[in-house]
C-alpha cells in the first residue's frame, strides 16, 4: 500500500512539472462533524444518531480542472448511546481516492462561480481499537471502501467552505464496533470476509488552495477563459481597426495623422499634415482651386454683376459639419470677392460666419468666428489687404429647419457684405 501511495504522489509531482497549468492544482482539506455507525454490534450495544465526534485531514491534487485524486485520513470516536451499555472504540482510516469536479463536468461555471460539487471515491486501510476487556493488540485491521459528495462554497480564491457526506464500508472486520465480541464466533468465514461494517460521516470543513496562480482547478473554466481571451482580442482588433481608419482620406491612418481634417485631395506629408510649400499658412490644396478658377476682367463683363450677387447673398463659402475647412466647391465664392475687390481698390467687406443649431450656443458662436477667420486667411493669402476685411461671427442661423440635414448644410457658411 505504501508503495502504491508513493508512486501516485510521485506521478502527480511529475505531471505538475511536465505541463504548466493556468490554475493551481494542490489543496489541503480539513473537516469535522458527526457520524452514524451501523452493524455489527453485540446485543445491547448501539450508538446515537448522529454521534460525536469525527474528523479528517487530506491533501488533494487535481490532474486537470475535472479530475484528480486525494490522500486523506480520518478519525471517529465511537461510543454508546444513552440506551446502550457503555463502550468506547477509536477508529482510524487512511484512503486514496479519485476526485471528479462535478461542477466543471456539468459546466456550473455558466451560471455560478461560487458554488461547486466534488464527488470522490476510493479505498484504503482502517483500524478499530475498542477499549474493552478483549485484548486486540494492534486492533482490528480492515480494508475500507469510501464514496462521498462534497458541496463547496468559494469564500476567496484561496479558501472554500465545504460540506461532505461519505459512506465507508469495510471488508474483513472481525470485531463488533463495541469491541466486546469477535465476529468469527458468530458469523461464517464468508460473512467475515465480506462487507460487514458501515460508517456514514457528515462533515463541514475548509479547503485551503495552494499555489501561485490566481485560481484553483475547482473553479477554473477553460470555456470562460477562452471567452475572455476572445473578448480581449475583439477589443484589441477594434482598436486597431479604428486606428487604421483614414477619416480625411489623405492616405495616412488616424493614429499617425496629426492633421485629421485635411482638405480632400490635398497633398500631405508622412504625418498627415497638408503641404504648404510657400509657408503662407494656407495649404497649397486650398490655393490651387483659387488659382485655377481665378477670372480676369475678360471673364466677367461688368463688376456690378459680382456686386449684385454678393449683396443678394448668392455668394457664400460653405463648410462641413463642425469644421472650419471650406468645401472645395464653394471656393469659387472666394474668387468672386477677390475679383471684385481687385477691381475696386476702395471697397471693403464684412466676413460673417454662421453655424447650424446643433451644439451649444456658445460653442457655435466660436465656431462661426473661426470660419470667418479662415476665409479671411484665404483672402489675405490671395493678396487682399487685411485692413479691408472685417471679421465677425454671426453664431447660429436658426432660419431653417434644424432637423433637415440639407437645410443645415446651407447655414454652415461665411457670407459677405460689401461696403
Amino acid at each position: 500500500m505504501k508503495k502504491i501511495i508513493f508512486s501516485i504522489i510521485l506521478f502527480g509531482a511529475i505531471t505538475a512539472n511536465a505541463q504548466e497549468k493556468e490554475y493551481n492544482q494542490w489543496s489541503i482539506e480539513a473537516e469535522a462533524g458527526v457520524h452514524k455507525v451501523t452493524t455489527p454490534f453485540a446485543p445491547g450495544y448501539a450508538t446515537a444518531t448522529p454521534s460525536l465526534w469525527q474528523g479528517g485531514l487530506g491533501v488533494r491534487y487535481m490532474i486537470n480542472e475535472k479530475f484528480g485524486f486525494k490522500l486523506d485520513g480520518g478519525y471517529n470516536n465511537i461510543s454508546n448511546s444513552d440506551e446502550s451499555q457503555e463502550f468506547e472504540s477509536e477508529y482510524y482510516r487512511a484512503s486514496l481516492q479519485g476526485v471528479v469536479n462535478l461542477g466543471n463536468v456539468l459546466d456550473f461555471r455558466n451560471w455560478t462561480n461560487r458554488f461547486n460539487v466534488l464527488v470522490h471515491g476510493g479505498a484504503g486501510y482502517s483500524v478499530i481499537k475498542p477499549k474493552s476487556p478483549i485484548d486486540f493488540n494492534k486492533g482490528d485491521q480492515m480494508l475500507n471502501f469510501i464514496v462521498g459528495i462534497t458541496p463547496q462554497i468559494k469564500l476567496t480564491e484561496r479558501l472554500a467552505l465545504t460540506g461532505d457526506l461519505s459512506f465507508i464500508n469495510h471488508v474483513r472486520q472481525s470485531v463488533t464496533w463495541d469491541g466486546t465480541q469477535s465476529l468469527s464466533s458468530t458469523l461464517s468465514n464468508n460473512d467475515v470476509r465480506g462487507f460487514n461494517g458501515v460508517i456514514v460521516n457528515a462533515n463541514v470543513g475548509l479547503t485551503f488552495y495552494l499555489g501561485k496562480k490566481a485560481i484553483h482547478a475547482d473553479w477554473y473554466s477553460e470555456e470562460n477563459t477562452l471567452r475572455k481571451e476572445i473578448d480581449s482580442l475583439n477589443v484589441r482588433v477594434s482598436k486597431i481597426e479604428n486606428d487604421m481608419k483614414d477619416s480625411d482620406n489623405d492616405g495616412i491612418a488616424n493614429y499617425l495623422d496629426q492633421e485629421p481634417n485635411t482638405v480632400a485631395n490635398a497633398a500631405v506629408d508622412s504625418k498627415g499634415r497638408a503641404v504648404d510649400l510657400n509657408n503662407d499658412g494656407i495649404p497649397d490644396a486650398m490655393l490651387a482651386p483659387l488659382d485655377a478658377r481665378y477670372a480676369n476682367k475678360a471673364d466677367i463683363q461688368g463688376g456690378n454683376i459680382i456686386k449684385e450677387l454678393i449683396d443678394n447673398g448668392y455668394v457664400n463659402v460653405y463648410f462641413q459639419f463642425n469644421s472650419t475647412t471650406p468645401e472645395d466647391y464653394s471656393l469659387q465664392s472666394v474668387n468672386y470677392l477677390i475679383i471684385y475687390m481687385n477691381e475696386n481698390p476702395e471697397a471693403k467687406a464684412d466676413l460673417i460666419g454662421y453655424a447650424d443649431e446643433l451644439g451649444s450656443v456658445s460653442y457655435n458662436q466660436k465656431l462661426s468666428e473661426k470660419r470667418a477667420n479662415k476665409v479671411q486667411e484665404i483672402l489675405v493669402a490671395a493678396g487682399i489687404d487685411a485692413a479691408r476685411l472685417t471679421v465677425r461671427g454671426g453664431g447660429e442661423d436658426a432660419s431653417v429647419d434644424k432637423n433637415s440635414k440639407g437645410a443645415r448644410q446651407l447655414v454652415r457658411r461665411v457670407t459677405f457684405k460689401l461696403k
